[in-house]
């Protein structure tokens, strides 16, 4: 893990930040690493472009898995 370290925080920040953490039973530092976490998620779009472009990658098929899956439970041996 790395570290950041912030500088010239105006005293009103800072305070909110400490109530804040105070208000949750955590720390300033853990309080402060969830803010920025929460700051650099990806939103909801992005996620939904992720899924697209995996889903691109994987070509498509007109094989119903649900015939496969019959056939597999079907058989009688216990494994293959």
């Amino acid at each position: 893990m790395s570290d950041i370290l912030i500088r010239n925080l105006d005293e009103d920040t800072i305070r909110r930040l400490k109530e804040r953490a105070r208000a949750k039973g955590a720390s300033v530092n853990e309080t402060i690493r969830e803010l920025i976490v929460q700051a650099v998620k990806p939103d909801k779009a992005a996620l939904v472009e992720e899924a697209r472009r995996i889903r691109a990658m994987s070509p498509y098929s007109d094989i119903d898995s649900t015939v496969l899956i019959r056939e597999d439970r079907d058989n009688d041996e216990p494994y293959r």
